[in-house]
């Protein structure tokens, strides 16, 4: 194919075309972008709205509380506005804002001008918005989840919760989480693979490595919570009882899995301010960030020992005292690489000469809260300690005081800091310096007196209280600091309409920083960077001043446009050198309509219409394949001028793109689900009562036998596919079709017909749901192989552009060890059982 890159006759002339293919169409177009800038500052705006909400949902709280004697909530109004107070700040605007900063930043951070996937992202946003819409629908109709924003059972099971409320957060959150981990997905790829040429790992911009430890803890974070809401969900809609003691579940099974989300989730949050913190003080103390290298040691360092603190949350809960140490000392530990951050910025402002200007100012404010929240960590770390202040007010006061202090005021230094870039206007700061006190005094004012309220006894999550008890002042300057706050925040908001409105405009790079995002016009352009630096040196050591208008001359790297196509270049992983040019999508509605189509599918199981369900399944599925219609090529491209004289292949002649790299991160969030199934069946032997079942079936050796041979053959001929590429491989993919529908058939029947009820015990209902498992990633490798097939006749693959079939392989192995590991899970669980038995 002859490469139809033209270079433009002047730079007005090429940001002129490069603007043509990236731009955002008007009117309803605006609902097929897929651009990170806009998809970006939508996740920020839609997050701040669920902020206010959730905001308002704390005032109710506060108002409650301020008096003994207030009769302004009754008991199951108080339970709805708690649990979505919480619900909403955990799940739809702490990660979901940052997310959106993330997409916003990431591509002008490393020197690129989009994510990897743009549709996944866009897709992720529509889930999100829809998701967090059926929560919030819900409150206003009056059945909101009551139940806590942990859902612990049994009181979120169906006997004690019989209505929708429980089913609204179970699956609307399951909802919002497809975003997250798809937001995760993007982020890693997009770091690992789409940075400029030269910028290799340790040159890096620092908010680069924390977004990518964050993404990775989300990666392996979410899956738990994601599998125990589905195993829920089936308890409350079907009967199975995975959290019922009177059949063999146990409700702790819950909180593992909740707190194997929900600790690192704390770290989660914390992380991306981290590194907001990170990029934004040395730009205001004059000095490079001290501790570079250390600082991502500790960022590993937290992240791993973070998955080993669930424990942390369940000290009450009668377990054993060897454990209790092990996860005492954890917990403990985790403040180190914590310390090492602060410590580090510390250094960078005494080597420095820091400007006291507003984002300063909130990052001073984080440091005073946090430091706090830190301390009183490490006192509910100790086993002795936390069993006192367990459940009290206490525990609300380290939670805000760590998320809050950890969060908000970064949030707030990070939105001074780059809201210019986003509107292209210094701010005004007639308001900013009074805002940041009111709310400063007012946080503290609030959550101190709640350490107190807690040290004196009273309990978390209670509407009313005695006279009697001592709480009331208290809690009356509690609300009261609580409504300084908010007017703190409203001070905020009416500052940034000021910004907008009368904000003075600005040339580029009002701060004097080093990094990437300010060497490009303001507000940023739809595609970035007129073209793609390269870089000698660590990323945030650069002169923005010098290297922006080499760029927007076309200097760089592909500084022209070609077949009006969206390109990328991406790099080695560690040494940052181009390997390919990934040619993107172009705008479509299809992330819209294939939510949309998400959405059916959750409201069908919501409102129990599941007749409809697998049609709506199966319309999703048909709609991701139709998202490969654009990126479809008949021709053997070759080799592509990128500029300087280099040429390199597209992304679809290339040996491990961007897209393998997704599936590689996909499979490890499936398989983090599949091995949390199989640890809560395990947990339940050790620990469930009403242990060992009196009958979990005749399962045979035959059947497993048929579904695991089948399934190698799949994963086998599926290998032999990718390796030829061509029209030969239609007949190794129609071998893997045949291997996985017999799998699945063999799955499904053993399921339904060789299992006593899965209603009747815990062990039976983890086999049949393991099956299932089994049979679903059959079916989908068949879909695989058969859109394989289609892709083959159609002429988009050949011998080159076998990518396809190579994602495809991914899959069929991956599905080939899901089965192997259902077929001998029931010989392995009866094996254990008849050891226990009497």
């Amino acid at each position: 194919m002859t490469d139809h890159h033209e270079k433009p006759t002047s730079p007005i002339a090429l940001h002129h075309a490069l603007d043509r293919i990236w731009g955002t169409k008007s009117g309803w177009g605006r609902l097929a972008t897929v651009n990170h800038n806009v998809v970006g500052k939508r996740f920020m705006l839609t997050a701040l709205i669920f902020f206010a909400i959730g905001g308002l949902l704390a005032m109710l709280i506060r108002t409650q509380l301020a008096s003994s004697q207030s009769a302004f909530m009754d008991a199951e109004q108080y339970a709805q506005v708690f649990t979505m107070h919480g619900s909403v700040m955990m799940f739809l605007f702490a990660i979901p804002f940052f997310e959106g900063l993330t997409i916003y930043l990431l591509p002008k951070l490393l020197g690129t001008r989009d994510l990897a996937f743009p549709r996944l992202t866009a897709y992720g946003f529509w889930c999100y918005l829809f998701g967090g819409s059926i929560l919030i629908i819900a409150l206003i109709g009056g059945v909101a989840p009551n139940s806590g924003w942990f859902m612990y059972t049994p009181l979120s099971s169906d006997i004690y919760s019989p209505g929708i409320n429980s089913d609204v957060w179970l699956l609307g959150i399951t909802f919002v989480e497809i975003s997250a981990l798809s937001a995760a997905i993007e982020i890693m790829v997009t770091i690992l693979k789409l940075r400029a040429s030269g910028m290799s790992l340790d040159r890096m911009p620092i908010f680069a490595w924390y977004m990518l430890i964050v993404a990775t803890m989300m990666l392996v974070g979410f899956p738990p919570l994601i599998l125990g809401s589905i195993l829920l969900e089936t308890e409350r809609a079907f009967g199975l009882p995975f959290f019922d003691p009177n059949r063999g579940g146990d409700p702790l099974l819950w909180q593992h899995l909740f707190w194997l989300f929900g600790h690192p989730e704390v770290y989660i949050i914390f992380l991306p301010a981290a590194g907001a913190i990170s990029t934004i003080l040395p730009v205001f103390a004059g000095t490079p960030l001290a501790g570079y290298r250390i600082i991502i040691a500790a960022l590993v360092s937290t992240a791993f020992l973070s998955f080993g603190l669930w424990v942390h949350h369940m000290y009450a809960v009668g377990i054993p005292h060897v454990a209790l140490s092990f996860f005492s000392a954890a917990s403990a530990l985790v403040a180190i690489p914590t310390a090492i951050q602060i410590f580090a910025w510390l250094a960078t402002i005494s080597h420095g000469r820091p400007r006291f200007s507003i984002p300063m100012l909130h990052i001073i404010g984080f440091f005073f809260v946090f430091v706090i929240g830190g301390l009183t960590g490490v006192m509910l770390a100790m086993v002795p300690f936390d069993w006192q202040a367990h459940d009290t007010h206490f525990v609300v006061a380290h939670l805000h005081y760590v998320l809050v202090g950890g969060f908000v005021f970064p949030m707030l230094a990070a939105a001074y800091y780059w809201l210019p870039h986003i509107t292209g206007r210094q701010p005004v700061q007639h308001l900013s310096q009074a805002a940041f006190w009111m709310i400063f005094l007012g946080f503290n004012i609030t959550f101190f007196m709640m350490h107190l309220t807690g040290l004196r006894g009273m309990p978390r999550r209670v509407f009313e209280y005695p006279p009697e008890s001592g709480w009331e002042m208290l809690n009356f300057f509690s609300s009261l600091g609580s409504f300084v706050m908010t007017m703190g925040f409203a001070l905020v908001a009416l500052d940034f309409i000021l910004l907008f409105r009368f904000g003075r405009p600005f040339r580029r790079n009002p701060w004097r920083a080093g990094t990437l995002e300010w060497a490009m016009p303001t507000p940023s352009p739809s595609y970035n960077f007129a073209s793609l630096p390269v870089i000698d040196r660590r990323a945030d050591m650069l002169d923005p001043d010098v290297l922006g208008p080499q760029l927007a001359a076309g200097k760089g790297l592909l500084g022209f446009p070609r077949d009006g196509r969206m390109e990328l270049l991406a790099v080695d992983i560690v040494t940052g050198k181009p390997e390919h040019v990934v040619r993107l999508p172009r705008q479509t509605f299809m992330p819209l309509w294939t939510a949309i189509g998400t959405g059916f599918f959750f409201l069908s199981l919501l409102f129990k219409f599941y007749w409809v369900t697998p049609f709506a399944l199966a319309s999703v599925v048909f709609m991701f394949l139709l998202w490969s219609r654009d990126t479809a090529e008949k021709d053997d491209l070759g080799n592509l001028p990128i500029g300087n004289g280099q040429e390199l292949p597209p992304h679809i002649e290339a040996d491990r793109p961007p897209s393998w790299w997704a599936m590689v991160f996909a499979l490890v969030a499936d398989a983090t689900a599949y091995i949390s199934l199989l640890f809560g069946s395990l947990f339940l032997w050790i620990s469930a009562p009403n242990w060992p079942p009196q009958d979990i079936g005749q399962i045979g050796l035959l059947g497993p036998a048929i579904a695991a041979v089948s399934l190698v053959l799949a994963a086998w001929s599926g290998r032999q596919a990718s390796a030829g590429g061509g029209k030969g491989a239609v007949g190794w993919l129609s071998l893997t079709t045949v291997g996985h529908l017999i799998a699945t058939t063999v799955f499904l029947w053993l399921a339904l017909t060789a299992l006593p009820s899965p209603r009747g015990h815990a062990a039976v209902a983890s086999i049949f749901v393991v099956f299932i498992y089994a049979a679903m990633h059959s079916g989908l490798g068949a879909v695989f192989a058969g859109y394989g097939i289609w892709r083959v006749r159609s002429g988009f693959v050949s011998p080159r552009r076998n990518l396809d079939l190579r994602i495809g392989m991914l899959w069929h192995g991956f599905a080939a060890m899901v089965g192997l590991a259902a077929a001998g899970f029931p010989f392995v669980l009866a094996s254990l059982t008849s050891e226990v038995s009497p």
